[in-house]
C-alpha cells in the first residue's frame, strides 16, 4: 500500500439505480449518493431500460457526492464502474444508443437462442453436438432463458433489422457507460462472457472465437475490443469532468459486471472463499483454480478480474426484489397508502421477521416470479405463497419471503458445493440482504453454513470496482483484499431449527416437482 489518502469515484450501477461512493483506496466507503432509474416490463418478457436514464442519474449522483465535499477532489485517481451483468446496448459509431438498453431480465430473445442451440439427440433442450461447440471453449452456452447478451444481439437482429444493420458496436452496459466516460470504445475480458463467444481456456489468453461468432451469424466487427478489469481505458471527457466536478485527468478504468466485482469487495477472493449476495437478485459463487461446467444446472466458470482465476458463476433471478414487489404491490398496494408511508419498510424488517418463528407456522414462499436461473433454467415458474391459512398474517409473509429465498439459495448451493467439491463455509453476505440480521440468521439456518456479514455490505460492488481500480493503479494487490476486509458479525447455525428449515426445504423443492408442468402450461 502505497498511499491510502487517495480515493476512487465508484459507481455501482445496479437495476434499480445508479449508486456512486468515494472510496479509499484501501476500501474505506466515506461518503455516497444514489439516484433511481425506472425499468420498463413489456409484454412477451421484455426488460427495458433508457440508458439516458442511467447517464443522468450517473452525473446526478455524482455530482451530489463531489458537492458533499468528503474528500478533496485532487485526491480522486480514478473512476470505476460496476453494472449489471447481461445488460445490451446497441450504439452506433458516434457512441449514441439506437434504442433501449435490454436488461438482464429480457427473455425475448429465447426463441433465437433455441433455434441456435436444438438439434439430436437433445437434453433439456440443447442438442448435444450443437452445445459441445460451445461448452469446452467458453464453458457455457446460451442460456434457453434468452438473458443473456447473446439472446439480445439475436432479438436486436431479428426482430429490429434496422437497429442491427445500424450497431457500430453492441456493449455491456458498463462498458456503455465508460464509453459515455473517456469516448472510447472497449469491453473487459469478463464483461463480455455472456455473448458467449470467448475462448476461455486459457484464461492467460482469452480472444474471441472466429467460429462461434460464425456459428451465431453475428457480425464480429460489432463486438468491442477487449482488454483487462485492471486496464485503464483513458482519461475521463473534460466536459464530463466539469459536469461532476473533477479534474479531467482522473483515470478511468476498465472494472468489471456487478458479479465479479461484488466477489472482489465480498474480500471473498482466495480459491474456494465463497460469498453470497442479496439484492434484486441473488446469487452464491466461488473463486475456483480450474474451468468446469454444469450445463444441467446453470453453473460455470467464469473469468474474474483477478489474473488466472475463475468463478463459479451462477444467479437466481428474484431475491430482495421479492420483498420490494411484496411492499409495493401487495401490502402497500393504494397510492395513498405509499404517501403517508414516512418509512422505509426495510429498516423494519428484522424487528417483524423477528416476532415470527422459524418456520413461518409452515407458510412457505417460492420466489420465482420472474422465472428462475439456476439450478434450474426455466422461464415459465412463477411465485406464490404455499400453506396460507386464516392465522396468517402480513408478519407472517414478510419473513416466508426471507425464508423462500433462503430456501432457494439453498437448492443453488447443492450444486455450487458438488461443483467445487467442497463444502462452502463461511460464507462472507453482502448486498442489501446483509443489512438484516435476522435474514443473515435464517440462512445460517437454512444452509447449515457459517454466515459472516460483511461490514457495509450494501457498498460491496462500489468497493470492489474501488479495489479493482486501486490494483490497476499499484496501490494495492489482489493478495491483499481478504485482509482489508472487514466483517459486522458471524452467525452459526442454531440447531434448534434444523428440523422444521429441513422439513420445509424438502416441500420447497417438492412445489417445485411436482407444479412445473402447470407453470409451463399456464406461462409458455
Amino acid at each position: 500500500m502505497t498511499d491510502q489518502k487517495k480515493f476512487i469515484l465508484a459507481i455501482d450501477h445496479g437495476t434499480s439505480g445508479i449508486k456512486a461512493a468515494v472510496v479509499s483506496v484501501d476500501g474505506r466507503v466515506l461518503d455516497y449518493e444514489y439516484e433511481k432509474t425506472p425499468i420498463h416490463f413489456l409484454p412477451g418478457g421484455g426488460a427495458e431500460q433508457n440508458p439516458d436514464d442511467w447517464w443522468s442519474a450517473l452525473l446526478t449522483a455524482c455530482s451530489r457526492l463531489i458537492t458533499n465535499g468528503a474528500v478533496s477532489v485532487s485526491d480522486i485517481v480514478a473512476i470505476a464502474v460496476s453494472s449489471t451483468f447481461s445488460t445490451t446496448v446497441a450504439v452506433d459509431k458516434n457512441g449514441n444508443h439506437l434504442m433501449n438498453a435490454l436488461t438482464w431480465m429480457d427473455s425475448r430473445g429465447a426463441p433465437y437462442v433455441k433455434k441456435m442451440v436444438e438439434g439430436f439427440p437433445s437434453v433439456d433442450g440443447y442438442g448435444i453436438f450443437r452445445i459441445m461447440k460451445w461448452i469446452p471453449k467458453t464453458g457455457g452456452g446460451p442460456t434457453l432463458s434468452g438473458k443473456d447478451d447473446i439472446a439480445h444481439v439475436l432479438l436486436v437482429k431479428n426482430e429490429y433489422p434496422d437497429v442491427y444493420k445500424k450497431t457500430h458496436m453492441f456493449l455491456p452496459s458498463k462498458d456503455y457507460l465508460n464509453l459515455k466516460l473517456t469516448g472510447k470504445f472497449a469491453a473487459s475480458l469478463d464483461s463480455m462472457q455472456l455473448f458467449w463467444v470467448s475462448d476461455i481456456r486459457d484464461i492467460h489468453n482469452i480472444r474471441y472465437d472466429e467460429k462461434l461468432i460464425q456459428l451465431l451469424d453475428i457480425d464480429k466487427n460489432k463486438l468491442p475490443p477487449m482488454q483487462a478489469s485492471t486496464d485503464i481505458l483513458g482519461s475521463v471527457r473534460e466536459d464530463v469532468a466539469n459536469q461532476i466536478g473533477i479534474p479531467s485527468d482522473v483515470k478511468v478504468v476498465l472494472c468489471s459486471p456487478d458479479h465479479q466485482t461484488a466477489c472482489i469487495g465480498s474480500g471473498a477472493v482466495d480459491d474456494f472463499a465463497g460469498h453470497l449476495y442479496i439484492g434484486t437478485s441473488s446469487w452464491i459463487q466461488a473463486v475456483i483454480p480450474f474451468k468446469k461446467t454444469d450445463v444441467f444446472h446453470s453453473i460455470a466458470s467464469f473469468p474474474t478480474a483477478i489474473p488466472g482465476k475463475y468463478q463459479s458463476i451462477n444467479e437466481q433471478d428474484m431475491a430482495g426484489g421479492c420483498l420490494s414487489h411484496l411492499f409495493d404491490n401487495l401490502l402497500f398496494y393504494d397510492n395513498a397508502l405509499k404517501g403517508e408511508r414516512s418509512v422505509d419498510p426495510y429498516q423494519h424488517i428484522d424487528a417483524v421477521a423477528g416476532s415470527v418463528p422459524a418456520g413461518c407456522d409452515k407458510l412457505i414462499f417460492q420466489p420465482w416470479l420472474n422465472g428462475e436461473r439456476t439450478p434450474v433454467d426455466d422461464t415459465t415458474l412463477r411465485g406464490g405463497f404455499f400453506n396460507m391459512s386464516k392465522t396468517t398474517t402480513q408478519d407472517h409473509m414478510i419473513r416466508a419471503v426471507m425464508e423462500g429465498v433462503a430456501y432457494n439459495t439453498r437448492w443453488s448451493l447443492k450444486y455450487v458445493e458438488r461443483f467445487i467439491k467442497q463444502e462452502l463455509t463461511p460464507i462472507n453476505f453482502i448486498g442489501g440482504g446483509a443489512q438484516s440480521d435476522v435474514w443473515c440468521q435464517i440462512l445460517a439456518d437454512v444452509l447449515n453454513r457459517e454466515i459472516r456479514q460483511v461490514e457495509n455490505p450494501r457498498q460491496a460492488n462500489a468497493r470492489g470496482a474501488a479495489f479493482i481500480a486501486s490494483v490497476g493503479l499499484g496501490y494495492i494487490t489482489f493478495d491483499d483484499i481478504a485482509g482489508l476486509t472487514r466483517y459486522r458479525r458471524t452467525y452459526r447455525p442454531n440447531p434448534e431449527n434444523r428440523k422444521i428449515y429441513d422439513e420445509l426445504y424438502d416441500v420447497f423443492i417438492q412445489l417445485y416437482k411436482r407444479n412445473k408442468s402447470l407453470y409451463r402450461r399456464l406461462n409458455a
